[in-house]
């Protein structure tokens, strides 16, 4: 029998969000933050400018899926964002318990 004060079990996605920007300095720490408050890391995070707009793409191969209407959120309310298009599938569960 487990005495554990709680488990949280939740599905985890393969998410890919795309970002349009006006290209601006400070731009790149400013989208990276809403991950960091999170614990966590892109496996890929990738910046390109295009003519007037910069085009940001950040992978990550398991985000918890309850994480990732917020982060998209976050990520449109950054200054100089224009648009954030999100790519998902969930693959797999998580399971997280207390110590």
């Amino acid at each position: 029998m487990s005495f554990e004060p709680w488990a949280l079990v939740g599905l985890h996605a393969a998410v890919r969000f795309t970002v349009t920007a006006e290209p601006a300095p400070g731009l790149l720490p400013r989208l990276i933050e809403p991950f960091a408050r999170r614990d966590l890391v892109p496996d890929v995070f990738e910046a390109r400018r295009q003519g007037e707009t910069t085009r940001v793409e950040i992978r990550l191969a398991a985000m918890p899926a309850e994480m990732v209407h917020v982060v998209e959120g976050n990520l449109g309310a950054v200054v100089g964002v224009l648009s954030v298009q999100r790519e998902q599938e969930v693959v797999g569960r998580v399971q997280r318990r207390a110590a």
